[in-house]
């Protein structure tokens, strides 16, 4: 790989320590602490959260009457949701065993915590919890396709593209045809700066 996509690589981890930092020092603004999968907010903070929750009611006559009609079909989508992520998590557990691909740790991806913010009613939390599954489920599935990607055809692409998965970075150029025919069992078998993360 040539040394200023290796900079850039390097300079990306960077920033996303700084990120991770930065959501760190957040913890202490809005006084939570992060336990494992738990978050705890101290008393007096979830109390006036609690105060600020709308109640039921007063949510759902001031909702917009387009987001009551379009409501049903959001939700529809939850059905060939579930059914994807069911595949997709069977197809990473038979393939990538057999190829030797590391697995993608799931929890890793699809966080559901919205339901320990006290201002939020019981629609908000459940429309919460179903973006972030939707979300987290999308970026589980792009992190296996990016892994079986690498594995089956490492090449980059001609054209930009609009964001790049994780594992874009080790593909071989785009037109190294000597490139690919040396380097490919060495790109496809290149999980190595996974082992501390998964």
């Amino acid at each position: 790989m040539n040394n200023r996509i290796e900079a850039l690589l390097e300079a990306m981890k960077n920033l996303e320590q700084e990120l991770r930092e930065e959501f760190e020092k957040k913890e202490a603004e809005f006084y939570y602490r992060v336990a494992g999968r738990k978050v705890r907010f101290e008393k007096e903070i979830k109390k006036r959260h609690r105060a600020l929750m709308q109640h039921l009611a007063p949510y759902l006559s001031e909702a917009a009457l387009l987001n009551i009609l379009t409501a049903p079909f959001i939700w529809f989508i939850l059905i060939p949701t579930l059914f994807l992520d069911l595949s997709v998590t069977i197809f990473q557990a038979v393939c990538f065993r057999a190829y030797g691909i590391p697995r993608v740790k799931r929890g890793r991806y699809i966080i559901m915590d919205h339901q320990s913010l006290a201002y939020l009613n019981l629609i908000e939390k459940l429309n919460c919890m179903y973006c972030s599954y939707v979300n987290g489920l999308i970026a589980y599935i792009r992190e296996i396709a990016g892994r079986t990607q690498q594995y089956w055809c490492p090449i980059k692409h001609a054209r930009p593209q609009a964001s790049m998965h994780s594992r874009y970075g080790k593909f071989l150029e785009y037109g190294d045809a000597e490139g690919y025919r040396s380097r490919l069992e060495q790109v496809r078998s290149d999980f190595s700066d996974l082992e501390d993360k998964e």
